[in-house]
């Protein structure tokens, strides 16, 4: 496992995938989450192994069409919103179940910023999270306010986050989901991840290897100082923050190439 499972998918690439979280892997973490961007060497490291591995894609909380901005590389699928929102050939793939609570999440997101002055209440169509990073002190403010919008505008039991809470439709998706979906024609795959919501996806891996839809996976976590304390039992290998999953991602593509010269 480590990192001869990242080097396994090398091994036959034409059916593996590269599958990757955003905040916290490819772009390092900040105080407001508008001023994310994508690391210039994991963006770099995504371009060298598209076409040369069977899928590439990023697993991520943000909207798509921020992830497209981002990444700005159309052959990298994207899979937004927890995997609400899909972005496949330049095609948003919209989960119908989600569509119907469009106004709940924006009733929310309205009394949310009525009630919490001063603090971001981040709204993503779909989704709306309240974050405390600009006040720690108001977590459990944050936290309390969550929960009586759930309950209020029938949204998903409040998911924890990093220094925030998100309301999401009561649609039974999570980044394992979203994964799984971008799996198809795959018997190999890794994904990275720093954050809670990068378990399910971790788990999912596990499931698919035990039940043999996967030869060999690798579940890479990203290490910052915001991470989970259980997140480095749950995977195969720890890199240092989105610099350290690009320089794996760049020996992964080394690997690649390497193995196109041997090739006769």
């Amino acid at each position: 496992m480590g990192r001869a499972a990242l080097a396994d998918l090398a091994a036959d690439p034409a059916h593996a995938a590269v599958l990757v979280d955003f905040d916290g892997s490819l772009a390092p973490i900040v105080p407001e989450p508008a001023d994310a961007a994508i690391l210039p060497e994991a963006r770099e490291a995504l371009a060298r192994l598209v076409g040369r591995i069977h899928r590439v894609g990023v697993v991520s909380g943000r909207p798509v069409a921020f992830l497209a901005d981002q990444i700005d590389l159309p052959d990298v699928e994207l899979a937004g919103l927890y995997g609400l929102v899909r972005r496949v050939g330049g095609v948003d793939h919209v989960d119908p179940r989600a569509e119907a609570y469009r106004p709940a999440v924006a009733g929310a997101v309205e009394t949310a910023r009525e009630r919490l002055p001063g603090l971001l209440v981040e709204h993503k169509d779909l989704t709306v999270t309240l974050h405390w990073r600009r006040d720690p002190a108001r977590q459990a403010e944050v936290e309390e306010c969550a929960t009586e919008l759930s309950a209020t505008f029938g949204l998903a039991i409040p998911q924890q986050g990093r220094m925030s809470v998100e309301l999401r439709p009561p649609v039974d998706v999570d980044k394992g989901d979203a994964v799984e979906a971008l799996l198809e024609g795959c018997d190999r795959a890794c994904f990275a991840g720093d954050d809670v919501g990068d378990l399910p996806a971790f788990d999912r891996l596990d499931f698919l290897r035990e039940s043999g839809a996967l030869v060999d996976v690798c579940r890479i976590g990203v290490r910052s100082s915001e991470m989970p304390d259980d997140l480095a039992e749950r995977v195969d290998v720890l890199v240092d923050g989105p610099a350290g999953l690009a320089a794996a991602l760049h020996g992964l593509a080394d690997a690649l190439s390497e193995r196109r010269r041997a090739d006769p």
